[in-house]
């Protein structure tokens, strides 16, 4: 066959071999029948609705929500949160020093 007739060959129709049920055939050969279309044309728009069903058109992003629990009602005054941490820390140092660590 001449080069300039098959260059043209990417834009036929791809044939393929499927696995399917033999329950699934059977009711995918009796909806064509009742549509009274081919079983190819069936199972292409079959799968392309499939597709877009899995895909949605403006996927929208879920946000982050923190889940929170109440956790009574502060033992001391966290306003000075920072101090307190420093204080903390000095009090684990002198303990280490204490130790001989």
């Amino acid at each position: 066959m001449p080069w300039h007739l098959c260059k043209r060959c990417y834009d036929a129709e791809m044939r393929t071999t499927v696995r399917l049920d033999d329950e699934l055939l059977e009711q995918l050969k009796v909806k064509a029948r009742r549509e009274n279309i081919s079983l190819t044309r069936l199972l292409n728009r079959a799968l392309r609705d499939g597709l877009r069903a899995r895909k949605p058109a403006n996927p929208e992003k879920r946000r982050f929500k923190q889940k929170t629990q109440a956790m009574g009602v502060p033992k001391m005054d966290l306003n000075k949160a920072l101090a307190l941490a420093a204080a903390l820390e000095d009090e684990e140092i002198l303990r280490e020093l204490s130790l001989g660590k």
